[in-house]
């Protein structure tokens, strides 16, 4: 063997992850059209006891390579989980449902009991979905668990295969008494439009056991968008939703928001670019605020959502203790969250105004109380996200000795290294700087200072500077150009530092 043969040898062995029963071909970046080239795969695949997952994303594997792997695939009884998502990059389409059916024919013989399978990035079209319903329909899928068919160009005539297989899939698995509990389904950038998604509706309503929906970019409109919404009604456990950029309309919009009121467990709601419109918020607002206490995050993103509806949205999760996110971007309101002057989210869209908003924090969430007298206790007390609350009271009480004791040198180095760091979130940074600076009220009673001359003076050198984000300029005039008693003593620090960064 050539020394260079050796050496790509060594590289491929070097890329193969082996560990808790998967083993691992991803990215190796290899064309693998026939079973010779295939050869060290199979080999390792053979040699593999209780092989569980195998990963063979991004290579592009042939018809012939994919014959030669699914011999070697006919005995592994142990496989759950196949992590096959671009697979066939550069094959012609017609490679496609050959190479799928041998793979899936290997799997069913082979006895395995599926729990994952993710087929993602694979340009197979209907035809494509055809070459792997039998699988769907087998005994094999009867624990499936995770279904991951994202970017796959199905199409409605692919959809509609799925959903019959799914179905088929359901009715056979409930005869002998273990029906089908799919979990998660994955589907987005699949052109289903509204015939696919209501097939694939009717499939979930019979399945009723879904936790997670991903279908963003469908071309769906609100007739399949109404035909998802009640088949939600069935799959109690649902916590995550996202159809982003879809076509709700007012009409779909109101027919989930009914369905949103029957689902207790939903923590992430993605309804981003749907159109949603001001009368589908309001009817999301008045669900959201009536329920949904799990709610983690909520986009409503440009939906065409006039002021009143986006503040009829902020109101709606006021109370609502565990959200973290909120998007309103596109409106033609500027929201302010401010979670006890400790966590923000601002989503500035046509900046016509700022709503500002107050979450009580929860005590058993406040990082100050530790980072005041600091105990095991305590720390266990924040909980499992204890470290990022902590490192958002540094950036308050950074932000904090900047304003009341403005100094060029000690701020230029703060920042600089802030905001350099990963861990540094401008948001709260932002908010922070605003609340000490009397611009922006606060829950808690923190005492604005007095004299804004030199703050603002160091405020006007720091916006200059490389490391200082443009992108929270917009928020900063906003807050300046308000009529304020705070300037009524700085008057010519404030238009100078307006000036500044108007011009930059």
């Amino acid at each position: 063997m050539a020394s260079e043969d050796i050496s790509q040898l060594a590289d491929s062995l070097a890329k193969t992850q082996v560990g808790g029963g998967e083993l691992s071909f991803k990215g190796w970046g290899k064309k693998l059209n026939t079973a010779e080239a295939a050869a060290e795969i199979i080999k390792q695949i053979e040699e593999f006891e209780g092989l569980q997952a195998l990963r063979l994303e991004g290579n592009t594997i042939g018809v012939e390579a994919a014959q030669a792997i699914a011999k070697c695939l006919a005995n592994k009884k142990d496989l759950e989980n196949c992590h096959w998502s671009d697979m066939f990059t550069g094959r012609l389409r017609s490679e496609i449902p050959p190479a799928l059916i041998s793979l899936g024919d290997a799997v069913k013989n082979a006895g395995a009991q599926l729990k994952l399978l993710d087929l993602s990035d694979n340009a197979f079209g209907p035809d494509g979905v055809s070459s792997f319903e039998t699988l769907l329909k087998s005994q094999a899928c009867y624990s499936l668990r995770e279904l991951r068919l994202n970017n796959c160009g199905m199409g409605t005539g692919g959809g509609k295969i799925l959903a019959a297989a799914l179905s088929e899939c359901h009715s056979k698995s409930r005869a002998l008494g273990r029906p089908l509990a799919l979990k998660v389904f994955i589907a987005g950038r699949n052109r289903l439009e509204n015939e696919g998604a209501i097939a694939l509706a009717d499939a979930f309503k019979s399945i009723g056991t879904l936790e997670e929906v991903h279908m963003p970019q469908n071309g769906i409109n609100h007739e399949g968008i109404t035909a998802l919404a009640k088949a939600f009604t069935d799959n109690r456990r649902l916590r995550v939703i996202n159809l982003n950029d879809n076509t709700f309309s007012e009409e779909g919009a109101i027919a989930m928001a009914e369905t949103l009121r029957t689902l207790q467990n939903i923590e992430y709601i993605n309804f981003g670019d749907c159109l949603v419109r001001s009368k589908g918020a309001q009817a999301i607002a008045e669900a959201v605020e009536s329920g949904l206490c799990k709610l983690k995050e909520l986009n409503l993103s440009f939906g065409e959502i006039k002021k009143d509806a986006a503040i009829a949205v902020a109101e709606a999760v006021k109370h609502k203790s565990l959200l973290e996110k909120i998007d309103l971007n596109g409106t033609c309101v500027c929201v302010v969250f401010v979670w006890g002057a400790r966590v923000c989210v601002l989503t500035p869209g046509v900046i016509g105004g700022f709503l500002i908003i107050t979450i009580p924090v929860n005590p058993q969430l406040d990082a100050s109380i530790f980072m005041a007298s600091p105990s095991a206790d305590k720390l266990r007390n924040l909980g499992p996200k204890g470290i990022q609350l902590i490192v958002q009271q540094v950036i308050v009480v950074v932000t904090s000795l900047i304003v009341r004791f403005p100094s060029v040198p000690i701020v230029d180095a703060l920042l600089q290294k802030a905001f350099n760091s990963s861990d540094f979130q401008h948001d709260i940074f932002i908010t922070a700087l605003l609340v000490y600076m009397g611009l922006l009220k606060s829950e808690e009673k923190i005492k604005a200072i007095g004299n804004l001359m030199e703050p603002l003076m160091v405020l006007n050198h720091v916006v200059q500077q490389t490391y200082f984000p443009r992108n929270l300029f917009p928020i900063l005039l906003a807050f300046l150009e308000k009529p304020s008693h705070v300037f009524e003593n700085c008057i010519s620090a404030q238009r100078c530092l307006l000036q500044t960064i108007q011009e930059l």
